[in-house]
């Protein structure tokens, strides 16, 4: 994946503002649901995904900057520690440094967590061949990591998927890309909520037994329009001052085809019109699209419309903030 900087057009030194900022204004333009007809717009909006997935956590933007991880997530090979640099220093493992083993017994492979020993570096090739396996690694918008290693068994992969709204709420199927280079077709399901799981049989790793399973944890892209409210749904829709004084009848999105809906004559910004049936699947059945809408002003003042509202504004006053 390219530099999550240069994916979100942000410099380095950017505030946590910025980034937001710069992610909602390119999830608006990027969008699978504004591009249908380009085949690779929803590429495109996963790496932007994993680029802000990346830079908003403190934590990983750090490491990245430090080299620590590469622009997928996955830790730099810093070198060995012994003859090289000091322990704790760069390409050295420190005495605070994590380190997971695998070892053969009765119970089939077991896997164990120590900390590093003070003095860096491995203790012989016993030691480099225990510490030779690792965690999984992290691609694009998905994640790996090895799991349940069983005597004779094939390894479960796991693994992590995002999908837009209108996706988890309509079903879709998606191509995932694994580690060892094969492509699946996953089959998302209409109504998968954040964090719910879809497995995929002898999708994992080879075994004298078979293969293990692939194990897909969902979560939800934020959407440009659209905040999911339990079953519900909620959209913020634009009107122009003259639809909400006179009234009009205006095309408002929905997770599955625009509709029209009828705003009446004297509508007040802020004003909330129920969908039935609109919104998110459930097992209780399919929640609400809620639709708020709020006056949008012209772009550029009007002398006609300022003249209007001084004379309003004189002639008959009203105060909306009486009862505050």
């Amino acid at each position: 994946m390219r530099d999550p900087y240069e994916v979100l057009g942000i410099d380095r030194k950017a505030s946590a503002g910025d980034i937001k900022s710069a992610y909602r204004k390119l999830a608006k333009k990027l969008h699978p649901d504004a591009n249908k007809n380009d085949p690779k717009s929803a590429s495109r909006f996963a790496e932007l995904n994993a680029a802000h997935e990346l830079l908003a956590d403190d934590d990983k933007r750090k490491a990245f900057d430090r080299g620590e991880i590469d622009a997928e997530g996955k830790p730099r090979f810093q070198g060995f520690g012994g003859g090289g640099p000091r322990p704790g220093g760069p390409g050295g493992f420190g005495p605070d440094a994590n380190f997971e083993s695998f070892d053969f017994g009765p119970e089939g492979f077991t896997r164990t967590t120590r900390r590093g020993r003070a003095g860096g570096g491995f203790g012989g090739f016993e030691d480099i061949l225990k510490e030779a396996f690792g965690r999984g690694a992290r691609g694009g918008a998905s994640s790996f990591e090895q799991e349940n290693f069983g005597a004779g068994a094939g390894a479960d992969v796991q693994a992590e998927m995002s999908v837009t709204l209108p996706d988890a709420a309509n079903g879709s199927t998606q191509r995932l890309h694994l580690p060892n280079g094969k492509n699946v077709d996953v089959k998302v399901p209409a109504g998968i909520t954040n964090g719910q799981h879809i497995r995929l049989k002898g999708q994992g790793m080879a075994g004298q037994a078979g293969p293990g399973d692939l194990l897909i944890t969902v979560s939800i892209a934020p959407h440009p329009q659209f905040i999911l409210d339990g079953s519900d749904v909620r959209l913020d829709l634009p009107i122009t001052l003259y639809e909400a004084v006179l009234g009009a009848k205006v095309r408002a999105p929905t997770l599955d085809k625009p509709v029209e809906i009828t705003i009446p004559p004297w509508t007040s910004g802020g004003r909330t019109f129920r969908l039935k049936g609109k919104g998110f699947p459930a097992k209780t059945g399919r929640g609400d699209l809620l639709v708020t809408v709020r006056v949008v002003l012209p772009d550029k003042s009007d002398a006609e419309l300022d003249a209007l509202m001084k004379t309003w504004q004189g002639d008959k006053p009203y105060d909306p903030r009486k009862d505050m």
